[in-house]
């Protein structure tokens, strides 16, 4: 599945972007330990110049058709433009973006532009860290390295915006908080069940069995049910937590 899906998506941005692609990257949970029941297909893509609005229009239109469409997996597709993200700045800028989570957008025509983000340092750190390319050379020769301190600002940065969102999208949102907790306290970006799992540990005793909980719907053990549960207060402490990490 993961190669088909991962094949797919490099004959679309070599037919879509046949004159300005430079490499196409795999990473997230395919390179952080095996994809897990409701992995992504993670791709990112690095171009010569930024995608013009029928090249933007084609790929969304195409990933529609085929993202978790007929039992296949959910693709997540990001572009930087090399000159955009190399020397490095912050925030780094995201060409574009297709996740389906912006589905209902883009049906009604949305179409996704370039943008800063934030949430790039984490993503082009792992990207670095997999050298995992499907097309082009490694990534090192196309991408600069995020200085730690940029790292560790980016993933505190979305965490408002995760909070916003505990209540439609609990699993994502408990797991992704305490991603970030273990990534500042190590340096490490690990898959969402591991870093889970490291986060376990140092929880308290009212919290852990809300993250275990996250944990095992996310390895397909367990459904997902949390009226007997207390995910807000487990989410709040784990934002404290960071809070706490970053100043320190």
């Amino acid at each position: 599945m993961t190669v088909l899906a991962a094949d797919h998506l490099v004959r679309l941005l070599h037919r879509t972007l046949p004159d300005t692609l430079l490499g196409v990257y795999l990473h997230g949970s395919a390179t952080l330990g095996g994809l897990r029941p409701f992995s992504d297909i993670d791709v990112l893509a690095v171009v010569r110049e930024s995608m013009t609005y029928a090249q933007r229009r084609e790929v969304v239109e195409e990933l529609l058709e085929v993202s978790g469409v007929g039992g296949r997996r959910y693709v997540e597709l990001i572009v930087v433009v090399r000159d955009d993200v190399r020397p490095w700045r912050y925030p780094p800028t995201c060409d574009f973006l297709y996740g389906d989570w912006l589905r209902e957008e883009y049906e009604r025509g949305v179409i996704p532009r370039p943008e800063p983000s934030p949430d790039l340092a984490p993503l082009l750190t792992m990207v670095l860290r997999a050298d995992a390319p499907l097309h082009g050379p490694p990534p090192a020769d196309l991408l600069d390295p995020v200085p730690h301190t940029d790292l560790r600002r980016a993933v505190v940065a979305g965490v408002p915006e995760l909070m916003d969102e505990l209540d439609s999208d609990t699993r994502n949102v408990l797991l992704t908080l305490a991603r970030i907790w273990t990534t500042l306290t190590t340096g490490d970006i690990r898959s969402k069940d591991a870093a889970a799992e490291w986060a376990l540990d140092r929880l308290p005793a009212e919290h852990r069995p809300v993250l275990a909980h996250a944990r095992a719907i996310y390895l397909g053990e367990e459904a997902e049910r949390w009226d007997d549960l207390a995910p807000r207060a487990c989410a709040e402490f784990l934002a404290g937590v960071i809070r706490e990490s970053y100043a320190s």
